[in-house]
């Protein structure tokens, strides 16, 4: 179910892409711009649109697990994980030996 998902929502991500960069084109294509740049900015525009949402639905599925300490820079990123592993990360999180300039020094 996740899997389809996922697919669904890269192929909704690569078709934004293109439909914005086709409108892009389309405007610049009413200036006169020529066939070859017209097609550079098109491609262009898609491969920035397209990554653009992609770090945006792989931050949305991700889940990061920090210390609560302050001081601590501890933290987990776990994307596409079960309920099991996410509680297992957070449970390691919380009782992780804490690395802080103290106990550093000790």
């Amino acid at each position: 179910m996740k899997h389809t998902r996922q697919r669904a929502l890269t192929a909704g991500s690569v078709a934004v892409s293109t439909a914005l960069s086709v409108a892009i084109g389309a405007r610049l294509a009413g200036y006169g711009v020529p066939a070859v740049l017209l097609l550079a900015c098109c491609l262009s525009c898609t491969a920035a649109f397209s990554g653009l949402l992609f770090r945006l639905l792989d931050a949305w599925a991700t889940t990061t697990h920090r210390c609560t300490r302050p001081g601590c820079d501890f933290q987990v990123r776990l994307t596409h994980g079960s309920t099991t592993e996410n509680r297992r990360w957070q449970e390691i999180a919380a009782t992780h030996p804490h690395r802080t300039k103290e106990t550093e020094a000790l």
